[in-house]
């Protein structure tokens, strides 16, 4: 059983207003404080909470697990101890790929951060984004290249199936996943090239890094990548999930399209070389539409209803997901999603019904998605 585990952007917003709050140093120190007070138990250790671009993000991640209710536990004790650190000092926790509303929202100060300032200027205020970022266990980075090559034309349907960010900014932006379009503004973001080698790999980085565009490498914001710290494969197309239900949902797909192209590499099955400029288009497609409408169907390159494509990836996953138990966890869920819709329905209904001259009916539904985040479920009118 490959291991898997998640990395959460989450915005700290006003307790009341429901804009956003630049208290991230705040929140982990009372965070710190309150473990040293009391500490988790045994069972919930692991992972951290910390900064991230923006003093009204930060982010949390989880230990690697290998079960979906360890990872659903582990997710939702992360949450739980960011809300009640935010709580101590005025604010909510909101899990939304972009800000619902208007707020001032400050850049974290650091050698790294201001560079990043200085290099891409007014880009940087204004990319207030929070990803859902899922680390799958690889043997190595042969295995890691070969799955990277084979994943590529799927890993769009993952942001589909997360799109939680239709609103930005005080705007309805017409959008499923409005993160989407504006993660695609950093130069060295999208999809890979098929590499086929770890030397192909690392000369592809390397060329990206002698361009002086990217500070680091840590800067190659590539759709999928190996991680330059775990023996992993990091899938970071999706948006961060309202609802910690799909944050696992995503995380069951991730490691079963992981598990699927390391069989089919071991089994001498190339991968399908389509352009990228074609898959930039299906990442579109995606953040637009999210689960409502059509998605580029990965086998043909066609556009298709979103239940039809659904089923497909459920198809070619689905040894995968049988093997892992996570079958019908996995299919329950599209199944959801397909009736109920993602957070990006949710945010609608909510900051839909508000009026939009009035700032208090807003703030009131904001906080109406800080409690969804915190696993409770406020009916619409809530």
């Amino acid at each position: 059983m490959r291991s898997v585990g998640v990395e959460e952007e989450l915005l700290l917003v006003d307790a009341r207003t429901g804009r956003p709050r630049n208290l991230a140093s705040e929140v982990i120190r009372a965070a710190g404080a309150r473990d040293a007070r009391s500490p988790a138990p045994s069972d919930d250790r692991g992972g951290s909470l910390g900064h991230e671009l923006h003093r009204t993000q930060v982010e949390t991640d989880t230990p690697p697990v290998e079960s979906l209710p360890a990872l659903d536990h582990a997710l939702r004790a992360w949450r739980e101890r960011t809300r009640t650190a935010a709580l101590e000092v005025g604010a909510r926790v909101l899990a939304s790929g972009t800000s619902p509303l208007a707020g001032d929202s400050a850049v974290e100060r650091s050698s790294r951060y201001d560079a990043m300032r200085q290099r891409y200027g007014l880009m940087i205020a204004e990319q207030l984004v929070c990803g859902c970022h899922v680390h799958v266990d690889v043997s190595g980075p042969d295995e890691g290249v070969a799955v990277l090559d084979r994943i590529r034309t799927w890993v769009p349907l993952l942001l589909a199936v997360s799109a939680n960010s239709p609103w930005a900014q005080s705007v309805d932006t017409a959008f499923e996943s409005y993160r989407h379009p504006m993660q695609m503004r950093w130069p060295s973001a999208g999809p890979t090239p098929v590499l086929g080698s770890p030397d192909a790999y690392r000369r592809y980085v390397e060329a990206m890094l002698a361009t002086g565009v990217p500070l680091d490498e840590a800067m190659v914001y590539t759709d999928a990548r190996l991680s330059a710290q775990h023996p992993t494969v990091e899938i970071r197309t999706a948006d961060v999930c309202l609802d910690v239900r799909d944050a696992v949902l995503v995380a069951a797909l991730a490691r079963a399209l992981v598990e699927t192209a390391a069989r089919e590499a071991e089994e001498g099955r190339g991968p399908d070389d389509v352009p990228a400029p074609l898959l930039r288009l299906a990442g579109w497609k995606a953040g637009r539409h999210g689960m409502t409408g059509e998605l580029v169907h990965p086998p043909t390159g066609t556009s298709r209803p979103a239940a039809d494509v659904m089923e497909t990836l459920l198809d070619h996953v689905g040894d995968a997901l049988r093997d892992a138990g996570d079958h019908d966890h996995v299919a329950q869920g599209i199944a959801r999603l397909l009736e109920e819709g993602t957070g990006a329905r949710r945010q609608r209904e909510l900051l839909g019904a508000a009026d939009p001259d009035d700032d208090e009916a807003l703030g009131r539904a904001v906080v109406a998605l800080c409690r969804i985040t915190a696993g409770e479920q406020p009916s619409p009118a809530s």
